[in-house]
Formats: structure tokens, sequence, C-alpha cells
């Protein structure tokens, strides 16, 4: 049964099938309702979907002229795409302290401590957007210590990493690291927020093989 009832099809687990390209909405021999993402786990088509989340993926690829492959992927559950999308929109249009580029900066730094490759290519790209920089992105995830952020960024960064990895490490002086920056409270608690999200968004792409759209390589080049 498809997923118009609010369910999705059933999965198929076994080895990583050969990754696949998620067709660009401008390839005419193409519908783009048959559109799959490259992933260990059957993913519904956009027939399939409930109306809402078919409508947010249509709106999302109106914007970008393809359809980023996390979101076939976790539409296969529709109760948890509605719920991680409406955290993720939360966290990341939220007015505050931390600026759009600052906040891709979080995502690029702690999916390379987590080695999701999916999350450092995809965010990435729209660090590169956000920040209007080539090359930033590229180096914040290398090594954030020795890209070219500013030192308040840099905390920012120290901060989300240590937290990533290894958060019962985390001591006062992280904190008053943070506050020498100027950094509020309600700062760090959005970047703890967008931490934990990723760090959850990580490991769904390490577990269900989530490959990066070709797209998302070019972007902001």
């Amino acid at each position: 049964m498809g997923a118009s009832d609010g369910r999705a099809p059933g999965v198929r687990i076994g080895g990583q099938r050969r990754p696949e390209r998620v067709l660009h909405s401008r390839a005419p021999h193409v519908p783009v309702r048959t559109m799959k993402a490259s992933t260990r786990y059957d993913t519904p088509t956009l027939d399939e979907l409930p109306d809402d989340i078919r409508s947010q993926i249509e709106t999302v690829q109106e914007k970008s002229g393809f359809v980023p492959n996390v979101f076939l992927v976790l539409a296969r559950r529709p109760d948890e795409f509605r719920a991680f999308f409406a955290y993720h929109d939360a966290l990341m249009m939220r007015a505050g302290g931390l600026s759009a580029a600052e906040k891709e900066m979080i995502v690029v730094a702690t999916s390379a401590a987590n080695d999701c490759t999916y999350c450092v290519i995809a965010h990435g790209a729209i660090l590169r957007i956000r920040a209007k920089d080539s090359t930033l992105a590229d180096l914040v995830a290398i090594n954030h210590r020795a890209a070219p952020v500013t030192p308040r960024q840099r905390a920012i960064l120290d901060f989300a990493v240590k937290m990533a990895r290894t958060p019962e490490a985390l001591e006062e002086g992280d904190y008053d690291a943070l506050a020498a920056h100027a950094v509020s409270p309600e700062d760090i608690w959005d970047i703890a927020g967008i931490t934990g999200l990723f760090a959850l968004s990580n490991r769904m792409a390490h577990v269900t093989g989530m490959v990066p759209n070709d797209q998302f390589y070019t972007l902001g080049r």
C-alpha cells in the first residue's frame, strides 16, 4: 500500500545498492513523481505521499531545481518526516544571535566530526550560499580550528563539536568561552539544538546509506 493513507511502503534491507542519481526536474523524459533516492530502504514516490508532504517536497524542488535525497528517504515515515522538518525549521529559521551562515557552520563542523558524508556535502553547499564563500565550507569540514572564521565563530564551533563527540566533557570553561564572545544562553540553546538534531540526521544518513545529490557538489562554487 502507498503512503497516501499516512503509511509508507515496506522496507527492503540488504547490501547497499549502487548509487543512483535523483533525476532533475527538467529532464522531460522522466516524470518527477517517480523519483527515488539512493538508499538501503525503499522510498515512496511523490504520488504515494500524503498531500502535505508532497506539497512540501514540490516546493523545495521548485526553489532548488531538484529534490534533496533526505526528503525522499525520510518521507517513508510521514509522521517522523513532519516532526524532523518542523524542528529543523524552528531551529534554522529562528531569529536570534546566530546568523544563518553560523548555523550552517555548526551543521558542517559537527557532521564532519560524525563522519556524515551526506550532511557535510548538502549543508556545505548551503553554507557556501549563506556565507557567499566558495571555500569556507570545505575548510570548516576539514578542520574548523584552522578555518578562516572569527574568534566568536571558532568558540561556537569548538563548543558544538565537543558537544557532538564528547558532551560529557563539557565544563564551565566552555560556557565561559562563549560568554566572552557575547554568545547568549539562548544562542547556546540553539547551538545545542542544531548539534542534537543533526546528530540524529547524521546517524540516519549512516544507517540508510543516504547518498548526496550530484547537484550539491557545485552549488555556491
